[in-house]
């Protein structure tokens, strides 16, 4: 099926509109007209081939947001008509430990699939992703959307955003009388500090930029700690049962570290370009600390997270783009020069 679809054909190419292929639903396949594509820092590392081994034509987008236009056979989960989202991946084995405990996002298995750049049967190869008109997705990795029709737009945001912020507070218990930290107040930020006061932690937001204090206020952060000022931030010292690090830049670990509590953990969901410096041993072994990582959800945590953000009226804050915006929007993420993501209008895909 002939699709019309925005993408490039080299790294150093802006994306330019194309014509894709997309198969026909099989019998366990979900076919989705795509309204609206959030645009994630990781589109734009994929596309210009920042990670390395992109594969051309790039078709990016992995926060996609439609209404299934057909089913196979052996669904069961979706009807037409049904709004639908579908995030990060599109694919796994199903059988390593890891799918079988629903953490598909850990699939170690030589089959797990990415919504763009990943192995596929279909042409011309790979995965093509959300900048287009529609998509085909096994009914597995579908996601029911159940927010009110005016908020779709700004759902599409929580297919990643939304996941990666939320599954590590789960995964660590954050909820009421805990003190919890978000650094960052971006597209990932943003979100954290929404989901975490919803949970009932009391939310301390951290930024470099004064002009953020206010904002952050209004995102529901309690307090809001200028990384920038040693004597506030020294101020909170072996205070917080939790840290959330979003920031995707090369920094200072042990400044953060200091803050925690006795068992406390900082959890790192930004990958920066080069290494951090190597954190102090001291400042984890004297009070039991953790440094850990974490990577989206699997997609029965991220159907909870959407019915969690659902009933307590979270969605991104974000700013509507057409598609042909897409490389300028791409210059502005890289200048931080968006609150907090942008949005594909994917109507414009035919203009």
């Amino acid at each position: 099926m002939t699709t019309r679809a925005f993408g490039a054909h080299a790294a150093d190419k802006p994306l330019e509109p194309i014509q894709i292929e997309r198969r026909k639903p099989g019998p366990s396949d979900v076919q989705i007209e795509i309204a609206y594509c959030g645009v994630c820092h990781s589109d734009l590392h994929q596309v210009r081939s920042e990670w390395g081994g992109t594969l051309y034509p790039c078709v990016p987008g992995h926060e996609i947001v439609g209404e299934v236009s057909a089913v196979g056979d052996d669904v069961t989960q979706f009807r037409v008509g049904d709004t639908v989202g579908v995030g990060c991946m599109v694919g796994s084995c199903r059988q390593c430990a890891s799918c079988r405990e629903g953490e598909e996002q850990y699939c170690t298995g030589p089959s797990w699939v990415g919504t763009y750049n990943g192995p596929s049967e279909d042409a011309p190869g790979h995965t093509l992703g959300g900048y287009s008109e529609r998509i085909v997705v096994d009914e597995h990795f579908v996601l029911h959307v159940r927010h009110p029709k005016e908020q779709l737009a700004a759902v599409a945001p929580l297919l990643c955003a939304g996941i990666t912020t939320y599954s590590p507070f789960r995964h660590w218990n954050v909820g009421p009388g805990q003190k919890v930290g978000v650094v960052g107040i971006g597209g990932l930020g943003h979100m954290g500090i929404k989901i975490a006061r919803a949970m009932g932690a009391h939310v301390v937001a951290f930024t470099t930029s004064e002009s953020k204090r206010e904002d952050a206020h209004k995102l529901g952060a309690a307090e809001v700690i200028n990384s920038r000022n040693t004597e506030e931030v020294e101020s909170h010292a072996g205070s917080f049962d939790f840290i959330l690090d979003t920031v995707a830049a090369s920094h200072d670990l042990d400044t953060l570290t200091a803050l925690l509590k006795k068992d406390g953990t900082l959890t790192l969901v930004g990958v920066p370009e080069h290494p951090h410096p190597s954190p102090a041993a001291g400042n984890l072994i004297f009070q039991r600390r953790s440094i850990a990582g974490s990577l989206i959800g699997g997609i029965a945590e991220t159907q909870e997270m959407l019915d969690f953000c659902a009933e307590h009226g979270i969605v991104a804050d974000v700013e509507m783009i057409h598609v042909q915006q897409i490389d300028e929007a791409y210059n502005r993420m890289q200048r931080s020069d968006v609150k907090y993501r942008f949005v594909i209008d994917n109507s414009t895909l035919a203009a």
